[in-house]
C-alpha cells in the first residue's frame, strides 16, 4: 500500500482496534506486516508481549538493544525466558563500546549528558534495525508517562518512518502483573525490589513508596523518555 493508503488504514484500525485485545492487536499486527519486529527491554510489559507472541505468532522477531549497561538481572531475565520458549533473542549493540565512549565524550556520559548517551546506546542502534522492517510492535502504556498518554494501538511512527503497534495502550499496571500472574511468566525480579521501571543500571534506581512509577528513571535530570519514542 501506499503512503495515503497506509495512513487510511492505520486511521481506521486505530479506531476499530481501540477495544481489541492485545492478542486480537497482535494477529492483526503479524497478519498485515509479516516483516515485523517486537522491541523487547524485559520489563514487566515485555515480558507478557512475549508471552503472547509466542502463542499468536512464534516465529516474529523479537531484538533488544544491548547498551552494555543492564542490570545484571536483566540479562538473566533475558536468559530465562530465552530458555522457556527457545527464543533467540536478536541483540542489536551500539556502534561504540563503553571504553570507545568514554574516550570520544568522557566518563559517564550518562551524568554530563544522557540525551547523548541514550542517542548512542539506544537511539541509534533502534533506527538501525527498525530500516529493515516494515513495522513494529511496542509495550508502552498511556499510563507510564505524559508523553505516552495519547498513544494509539496501531499509529505511524514519524521518527522511524514504520507502522508502530501498541497492544498494552490502554492496560494498566494492574493488568499487566495479573496477566504475569495467571500465565506465570517470568519477570525481572528488580520488579520486587521497588524498581517498577527498569532501565540501565546507571540511571535507574528504586522509587520510594509514594514516588511515580517513572521517577527511578534519570532521577538526576529533567530528562524523561530515552528518545525511542515521541
Amino acid at each position: 500500500m501506499n503512503l495515503l493508503e497506509k495512513e487510511q488504514w492505520i486511521q481506521k484500525q486505530a479506531e476499530e482496534m481501540e477495544h481489541a485485545t492485545a492478542e486480537e492487536l497482535i494477529r492483526l499486527a503479524v497478519e498485515t506486516f509479516p516483516n515485523i519486529t517486537f522491541a523487547c527491554s524485559f520489563g514487566a510489559e515485555d515480558v507478557v508481549l512475549v508471552d503472547i507472541l509466542q502463542k499468536v505468532s512464534p516465529s516474529t522477531d523479537i531484538f533488544y538493544l544491548d547498551t552494555d549497561f543492564h542490570f545484571k538481572e536483566t540479562y538473566e531475565t533475558r536468559d530465562r525466558l530465552a530458555a522457556k520458549y527457545g527464543i533467540e533473542f536478536v541483540r542489536v549493540s551500539p556502534k561504540l563500546t563503553p571504553e570507545e565512549q568514554a574516550a570520544a565524550h568522557g566518563e559517564e556520559l550518562w551524568k554530563s549528558d544522557p540525551n547523548a548517551c541514550c542517542n548512542i546506546r539506544k537511539v541509534e542502534p533502534l533506527t538501525r534495525i527498525l530500516s529493515q522492517y516494515d513495522a513494529w510492535i511496542t509495550g508502552i502504556r498511556r499510563d507510564q508517562a505524559p508523553t505516552r498518554a495519547n498513544a494509539k494501538k496501531v499509529e505511524y511512527d514519524n521518527k522511524f518512518g514504520l507502522v508502530k503497534f501498541n497492544p498494552l495502550a490502554d492496560w494498566t499496571s494492574d493488568d499487566v502483573w495479573h496477566y504475569i500472574r495467571e500465565n506465570q511468566v517470568f519477570y525481572n525480579p528488580l520488579h520486587d525490589m521497588n524498581f517498577p521501571s527498569i532501565g540501565c543500571m546507571h540511571c535507574t534506581r528504586a522509587v520510594a513508596p509514594g514516588e511515580d512509577p517513572r521517577a527511578g528513571r534519570w532521577a538526576n535530570s529533567d530528562k524523561i523518555e530515552c528518545g525511542l519514542h515521541k
